[in-house]
Formats: C-alpha cells, structure tokens, sequence
C-alpha cells in the first residue's frame, strides 16, 4: 500500500514512475522507452533539467528585475511588477490543471505559443507611448506568456523526476531562478546605459527569444503519458486533507512577506543607510546570491538517501530564522548601518529564499497520505496550487505594503529601522515571514530516516 500512493493516479501498471524510477537505476529500458538503448531514460531525465533550468532565464528575468527600469518609469514601476508577478502566480493553477489531463499532449506546443507571446510582447513594449501600454503588455501578456512556459515545461520535469529525486530537481531549477535574479539586474542595467529602454527591451526579446526556445526543445516529452490519463479527471481529494491546507496557508502568509523586501530594501539602504545608488543595488544582488545555494540545500535536507528532515521542520527552520534577521538585523538597524543591512541581506536571502525548495518534500507528504488513504493524488495540480497561493501572498504583500509604508512616522527611537517611515513594514515582514512556519503543525515534524533509501 505504501509504495502505489500516486502511480495510483497515473497507470495501474508497471508504466508509472516507480518502475520508470527503477529501470533508470538498473539500465534496463522503460516501457516507453523499449527497446532504447539502457540509459535513454536516465538522459532525458537530464534533458528535462537542463532544459527547465534554462528557462529560468525567460520565465523570471523581467519579473524578479522589474525594479531596473524604475529610472525609465519611476511611476508605473511598482504597477507593472506587481502586476507581473501577480498574472504569473494566480493563472498557474488553472495552466497546472489544464496541461495535467486535458492538454497534457500539447505542453511543448503551449510553451512554444507561451515564449511567442511573451517576446511579442515585450517587442511591441518597446514602441510604448502611455502607460496604459506597458501595464499591458509587459505586465499582463509577456507574464501571461512565461506561465504558459513555466506550468507546461515544470510539470513534465516533476514527471521525469520521481519521489526519489523530484525534490532535488526543483530545488535545483529555483537555484538556477536564484542565479537569474542575481545576474540580470547587472545583464539588464549594461542595456539601458548603452541602448537605452526602448532598444533594451528589444536585445531582451532576442535573448528571451533563443533561451526559451533552446530550453523548451530540450525538455522530452513526459515518460506517462497515455490516452487512460488525458481522459481521466483530476482526483481532488487532497482538499480534504488537513496537510495541504497547513502548508498551503504558510506559504501564503511567507510570500506576502518575502517580497517586501525586494521590493523596499534599495530604497531603504539609500535612504536610511545613505548608501549610494551602485551600492543600493549591490544590496539586492547580496540578497539573491545566497538563495542559489539555500535553494538545493533545503530541497536536499527534505529529500537525501540517508535521511531526510520532514518538510515541515525544514520550512520552519526557514522561516523563524528568517523571521529572527528581519526583527533583529533589518528592524535595529541604524542611519549609516551598512554592516547590519549587508549581514540582513545574507541571513534573510538565504533562509527566505530556501523556503520553497522545500516544496517538494511537501508534494512528497501528500503523496504520502493520499496512499495511506487508498486515494489518487496529481501532484503536478498540488504544485500549481502551492505557486497560487504564493502568488496570492505576493500580490496581497505588495497591497499592503503601500498603506502599512504611508502608516509609518519618525519617533524618538528613529536611530533605528523601527522607529521610521519603514518600521511598520519591518514587523509586517517579520510577523508574516514567522507564520510560515505553520507547517510545524503538520503531523510529520520529525528527523526520520528516509524510507526512500530502500525503495
């Protein structure tokens, strides 16, 4: 009983991943890939990586490094990012449930139509003349077009990829999503000062362009698909579970934290800290830099062949400690302070920035449950849910950032961040950041060994 859990949901026979798993470790060909040769599957498995980790580059290049071209549209920057992120996040759940059955047989041709619409829009942006243009097309359809290719390509890497080793493999690709965000504000900032905006968006088309076709081609099709699983519906039953909306809610109350400071910390620093503007923006890069490892050592505590830490002791140690630098490091730091913000932003990059590389080590608990109950589970749905509701955290932090940034005044402890216009997002980030702990509510909060050592 315990090892049919999810193969249940996708073939009742010996053409799941378990024994897709299990032809990769010993040679031997899968049934769908009989009679290649041995270690077909094990290289497109590589394939499904490479390729997804290549996409990270047009998925999230805009998205995370908006806050570039803020010297260009100083006043719509905020609109169009938020808007952005906001469009990518919420629309995942329904691309995830659209591409897990009834266009399962379409995800390459979805993310090729996806990388089109997206380059489109970010050429037709470039002759932009009101705002109204770029709130359109660089917010709404350039991010509509990267979730087409984010939802069809991640879930056939989480196919290619079984319990064994899915978690690794998306701690791996948000590694590399780390690394974009920490090399393309750099990319992004040489474009402007030599071409200028409109000239800019037009080079990031290109290398929109290539990127995203490169690494939708190399991505194979998935090892399970059939006819049986187009036609079968998606089994909800993990919505009865107490589990799912544990973590579902501590994702949540995380991301309406976690992005607040990406989004107010170069202010801060020139503001506050009186840091020049070169240096404001070496700050961000800081904060991303530690996310490229945090993000495969947590996948890699939640998913080990000796053992393995329950996810929700892993987010949780992700999210107090991030919790702790944000109250202690960014709230006491004072006019000049450079060394506490530098310190802030390599504690809080790091444990923040971990947290949804656990989300494997999630995906594989309900897995878990959903066999424990004798129940079909689709976890390629469960993992468009999790990115809805961070996407809603997202989009609900940057809401409240702007009332909570106005709420703020300079009192007689100003020498600290408490104690001006920013205290009152300081504690937002704090306490939010904190809640993401919830899933120590879970009821698999232990060190155990892992059982799919032996599997």
């Amino acid at each position: 009983m315990a090892r049919r859990e999810v193969y249940a949901l996708r073939e009742p026979t010996s053409s799941g991943l378990e024994d897709l798993d299990a032809a990769i470790e010993q040679g031997s060909p899968t049934p769908d890939s009989a009679p290649s040769r041995p270690g077909a599957a094990k290289s497109k498995q590589i394939r499904a990586l490479v390729g997804s980790s290549i996409l990270q580059l047009p998925i999230w290049g805009f998205a995370m490094n908006y806050g570039v071209f803020q010297e260009c549209n100083i006043d719509i920057t905020g609109i169009i990012g938020t808007t952005s992120n906001g469009v990518m996040y919420l629309s995942m759940p329904f691309l995830f449930a659209l591409f897990t059955k009834k266009w399962a047989h379409r995800r390459q041709l979805a993310a090729l139509c996806g990388a089109a619409l997206a380059c489109l829009s970010f050429l037709v942006s470039s002759f932009s003349t009101n705002v109204w243009h770029l709130v359109l097309t660089q917010g709404v359809l350039a991010a509509l077009g990267c979730a087409f290719i984010y939802s069809a390509t991640t879930l056939s890497l989480g196919e290619w990829f079984t319990t064994s080793n899915r978690t690794v493999a998306y701690g791996a690709t948000l590694s590399c999503k780390n690394l974009v965000g920490t090399t393309c504000p750099f990319l992004l900032r040489a474009l402007l000062d030599r071409y200028g905006f409109r000239m800019a968006l037009r080079i990031w088309m290109a290398i929109a362009a290539g990127t995203g076709v490169l690494g939708i081609l190399l991505i194979p099709a998935s090892p399970i698909l059939s006819i049986s699983q187009r036609s079968r519906k998606i089994p909800w039953h993990f919505l009865k579970h107490r589990t799912f909306h544990i973590y579902s809610a501590a994702i949540l109350l995380q991301s309406s934290g976690y992005g607040i400071p990406q989004t107010y910390l170069s202010t801060f620093a020139h503001e506050i800290a009186k840091l020049s503007q070169t240096s404001a923006t070496l700050l961000l890069t800081l904060f991303n830099v530690p996310g490229i490892l945090s993000s495969s050592f947590f996948s890699y505590l939640c998913d080990n062949k000796r053992f393995s830490f329950a996810p929700g002791t892993t987010s949780s140690m992700s999210a107090i400690s991030s919790a702790l630098s944000a109250f202690f490091l960014w709230g006491l730091t004072s006019k000049g302070d450079m060394a506490l913000l530098v310190l802030f932003s390599v504690i809080y990059g790091f444990f923040a920035g971990g947290y949804s590389g656990t989300w494997g080590g999630i995906i594989n608990e309900l897995e878990q449950e959903a066999a424990q109950a004798n129940e079909a589970i689709d976890s390629g749905m469960v993992y468009g849910l999790l990115n809805g509701a961070r996407g809603i955290g997202y989009v609900s932090g940057g809401l409240v950032s702007v009332p909570l940034l106005k709420a703020g005044t300079i009192g007689s402890s100003a020498r600290f961040g408490y104690g001006i216009t920013y205290g009152p997002l300081i504690m937002f980030t704090g306490f939010s950041t904190l809640f993401g702990a919830l899933g120590l509510l879970s009821r698999r909060v232990r060190l155990t060994p892992s059982s799919r050592a032996h599997g």
